[in-house]
């Protein structure tokens, strides 16, 4: 990635402005750039209302402080009280990471008042973490990037933004205890349905007159020699050498879920 200036003449004054852009070589062998983030105009104008800030922690005094920014080759204005010259080339992009996908996935999880419930059913105690942020992590994982728990404790963790949404830290997506929560949340799974049936209500004033009955399987790895349910039969994700379990879902005709059963 590098930092792009683009120089405009506006009023007879010189303004630049500035976009992180990221090279890519595609398979013809050719270069595509991509922009990445656009910075706008950094203090290339004068004027004090123009003027962009960043806020700065301040140790000494335990306080942010803004300061406003300014490129290396221009001087600054005499009346800039706080202000910081900034190494335009030698910025960078770290970690860069979706946080919209995330944010409405967490959205969801608000309007659908599930923090609410998953608070009443899974009180927090001595653990470090609380439970319903886990599951609030797993649900998110589960909406957009279906995986297993491990590659959402080992890989998808890192690259969302579920760390600042849930201010938290990595403790949130430790392995055993994302495990470990699938196992508190199964004994309230009849409460559950009840309490997403009337969200769909007062949300969408869904009616239940009519329901849809629909099956679905889906296969596992090794043996599974501790699941009874699992057992060979026609695969409809062509695994025939794997065993499945057969899942009864029930919906409404928008499609909303009401409650389901493994077979």
């Amino acid at each position: 990635m590098f930092l792009r200036s683009n120089t405009r003449i506006k009023d007879g004054k010189e303004h630049r402005y500035y976009t992180v852009v990221e090279s890519r070589r595609l398979q013809s062998g050719k270069v595509a750039q991509r922009q990445v983030l656009y910075l706008g105009e950094i203090n290339d104008s004068q004027q004090a209302a123009w003027r962009k800030t960043l806020e700065v922690f301040d140790e000494e005094q335990d306080r942010f402080t803004p300061l406003s920014l300014f490129a290396e080759d221009r001087p600054v204005p005499a009346d800039a009280l706080d202000s910081v010259q900034v190494k335009l080339r030698e910025m960078k992009l770290e970690r860069a990471r979706p946080y919209g996908n995330c944010w409405l996935g967490c959205e969801l999880w608000r309007q659908l008042q599930l923090d609410r419930f998953w608070s009443g059913k899974l009180p927090r105690g001595r653990e470090s973490v609380a439970w319903p942020q886990v599951l609030e992590l797993l649900v998110v994982n589960r909406l957009i990037d279906p995986g297993s728990e491990f590659h959402l404790h080992r890989q998808w963790f890192d690259h969302s933004a579920m760390d600042v949404l849930l201010e938290q830290d990595f403790a949130v997506a430790e392995k055993d205890r994302l495990y470990r929560c699938l196992d508190r949340v199964l004994e309230h799974k009849p409460d559950l349905f009840v309490h997403l049936q009337q969200r769909w209500k007062d949300l969408f004033d869904a009616e239940f007159d009519l329901l849809l009955y629909d099956l679905t399987s889906t296969y596992v790895e090794g043996e599974a020699e501790q699941n009874p349910k699992a057992k060979y039969g026609y695969s409809r994700d062509q695994r025939p050498d794997c065993k499945q379990v057969v899942i009864a879902l029930i919906v409404t005709p928008a499609g909303l879920p009401l409650a389901y059963e493994v077979m």
